[in-house]
């Protein structure tokens, strides 16, 4: 086991960032117009960062499954992006934002990292509003804001409900900018399939062109890697149907460690699971909680009534109901951080308070956000004693201006009008923090391989606080990255083009055609769809919310079981050379099935309680997570050695010298 370098600069905390800036070295413009760099993965992180590459004078190729950038996971982040600008003048600051991060991650990342994730959030905002994105503005002009759960004031940047897509398009337009100009190559409907070492540095990739079949060789002085997270190894999340590990498992299968992959956000505001049939879940924005207020029935007679359709949540008094976060956390209320209210939630349920037929649900309420924003609406208007119809409807309808797609989604989904009644919610798989390990720099323990946005680990700790997913991947894409990888690539000025037809290409490319082959002539029993779906009830019932040494190791010899069998016996139709959406699958799952075993590895060695990681046998007489940071206050980076139960062991140790390590409190 070895000690992991991060390469935090030295100094105070507020000036690393820009000392460090001052001391790298740069490449000047001439020189970068004969260096090329990947992008894999063209989603905000991806995107922000070929788009600013490109205008700096490298030749980038970006790649992407989906069929245009457009479709990047990126667009169902709905309720916002963090920045500390304190537009509302509620006491936000650079050291604030740091702070609430540090925290809500419970003290498990990096000092460094996030205090430049606060320091650079204010330029994020100027760039995309300088790009046209559509911020909701309040009456005076400025942008508005409004809060997500773990903090005390209003930083939270927004574009009604639909911020990550309008972010998206911020960040597209810039790109095809740069397509325009020739700076960039965009391979869409191309999947990474390996990473390609020369010499130990990373050169390139070999790609499947998604349409024809063809396997493609593709060579770059560096490789980014911007392929979002790993959430659905848990079959059911929140995720697109087509979010994988590949890109960052076949990076990880060449050398680059994989850190603290059991720190996985289970997000408390989704839609239920309907049934056996369905195929991923619905996310409702983190921002309804700034208006919805949760509950369940206080007695169990109400809640078997509401089960049974005797009775409507509506009929319920105020007195009858149970806001169970308002009540455990006083000073937070309903914007808990999302494991504090994940936990919370299916405590309720467990309890026998869940209110929909299978017992997991309780419920997001809006009455009295309508009835507050519309006695203040009817108070604008001159009217000083509105009737109940008018103050509804101008509840309604302000409202409707704040989250309206959102309700607009829930009753497509869910056939019921959340203004009439309230929503139904239940925590569900949304973000992972873990993921390749990455120094100060973004780069992997590959030189020339770096990993931005979800794809790394590195700025939210054991959880995620919400709204701050788009400022780390813009962070990194905008105003990180660039500066960055310029330090690593000044020694390429004299390196030229870098060949494919080098043995280490050819190898690459071999072991790529070798695996599908492999694939193929599996004894075809069961569909791709079947392992998936086996695994993920594994990852969800042993490795989900509540995890013990016993269920983690179980976990750990199922999903060698299943593995085994999945390579026997899977069933992939089609062929190889050619358009092949089975194939695809395939080789997805194949890695989620190694991604899994070593999930549980991680889980069962880390014998404390921190953020997503909830172990049964630590925590405080309350329920709340108990942290051992004389033996487990360190980033646990895990080297591949050949199957994932033997992955090798690196700490990096986590140093506190601005923050008092202590007990979350949220009360």
């Amino acid at each position: 086991m070895s000690v992991l370098d991060s390469k935090i600069p030295e100094g105070p905390l507020a000036d690393k960032w820009t000392k460090h800036k001052n001391d790298i070295n740069l490449v000047n413009p001439a020189n970068k117009r004969n260096i090329d760099i990947i992008m894999v993965g063209t989603g905000l992180a991806g995107g922000s960062a070929a788009a600013t590459l490109a205008e700096l004078g490298y030749n980038v190729k970006t790649f992407c499954y989906q069929d245009s950038p457009r479709r990047a996971h990126s667009i169902a982040a709905q309720g916002g992006i963090n920045a500390a600008k304190n537009y509302q003048g509620d006491g936000d600051s650079n050291y604030r934002l740091f702070y609430d991060t540090v925290k809500g991650g419970d003290y498990r990342s990096r000092e460094g990292n996030v205090y430049r994730l606060a320091e650079v959030s204010g330029n994020i905002i100027d760039q995309c509003v300088a790009q046209g994105v559509p911020f909701a503005r309040e009456y005076g002009g400025l942008l508005d804001n409004r809060s997500f759960g773990g903090v005390l004031v209003s930083r939270t940047f927004y574009a009604k409900g639909q911020t990550g897509q309008q972010l998206l398009l911020g960040a597209y337009s810039a790109m095809n900018r740069q397509i325009n100009r020739g700076k960039i190559q965009s391979f869409n409907r191309h999947e990474m399939m390996d990473l390609v070492l020369v010499d130990g540095k990373a050169r390139g990739i070999i790609a499947r062109d998604m349409v024809t079949g063809e396997i493609e060789r593709h060579s770059a002085h560096a490789v980014v890697l911007a392929s979002g997270g790993y959430g659905n190894v848990f079959f059911l999340s929140t995720n697109a149907m087509g979010s994988n590990v590949m890109a960052a498992w076949r990076a990880h299968r060449r050398g680059a460690y994989f850190a603290n992959p059991c720190y996985t956000q289970i997000h408390p505001t989704c839609i239920p699971v309907s049934g056996d049939h369905q195929s991923k879940l619905t996310l409702m924005s983190e921002s309804l909680r700034n208006d919805g207020r949760i509950w369940v029935p206080k007695n169990k007679e109400d809640v078997l009534a509401i089960r049974e359709g005797k009775k409507k949540p509506t009929d319920l008094s105020e007195d009858e109901r149970d806001y169970y976060l308002e009540r455990r956390y006083p000073a937070f209320g309903n914007l808990v951080p999302r494991d504090v209210a994940s936990r919370a939630a299916k405590e309720r349920c467990d309890a026998g308070f869940g209110v929909n037929k299978t017992g997991e649900a309780v419920y997001l309420d809006f009455k009295s956000a309508i009835e507050r924003y519309g006695k203040e609406a009817a108070f604008k208007h001159g009217h000083k004693n509105p009737s109940d119809e008018e103050v509804t409807k101008l509840g309604k309808e302000i409202i409707e201006s704040k989250y309206g797609n959102l309700f607009q989604m829930y009753q497509k989904i869910v056939d019921q009008n959340p203004y009439e009644t309230p929503m139904m919610i239940y925590p569900a798989v949304h973000y992972t923090m873990g993921g390749l390990w990455v120094d100060y720099n973004l780069q992997t323990t590959i030189p020339g391989c770096y990993a931005t946005g979800e794809a790394n680990f590195s700025d939210h700790g054991a959880n995620r606080l919400g709204a701050s997913a788009l400022m780390q991947g813009l962070a990194d894409g905008y105003f990180v990255l660039p500066y960055t990888i310029g330090d690593y690539l000044s020694k390429d000025i004299r390196t030229g083009k870098i060949p494919t037809d080098s043995t280490e290409f050819d190898a690459a490319e071999k072991d790529v055609k070798d695996r599908i082959d492999r694939l193929m002539k599996a004894s075809g029993k069961h569909s791709v769809d079947h392992y998936h779906k086996l695994l993920g009830k594994i990852m969800w019932n042993k490795c989900g919310m509540a995890r013990n040494a016993t269920d983690l190791q179980s976990a750990l010899d199922e999903i060698k079981a299943l593995r085994e069998d999945f390579w026997a016996n899977v069933k992939v139709t089609g062929k190889e050379d050619t358009k092949n959406a089975e194939l695809e699958k395939a080789g997805r799952v194949a890695d989620f099935l190694e991604l899994g075993e070593l999930f549980a590895k991680d889980a069962l060695h880390r014998n404390e309680s921190c953020g997503g990681h909830f172990r049964e046998e630590y925590q405080t007489e309350e329920g709340e997570a108990l942290r051992d940071d004389e033996h487990f206050k360190y980033v646990a980076a895990w080297e591949y050695t050949g199957n994932p139960r033997d992955a090798k062991l690196h700490k990096e140790d986590l140093t506190f010298n601005n923050i008092e390590l202590k007990t979350r409190s949220y009360k």
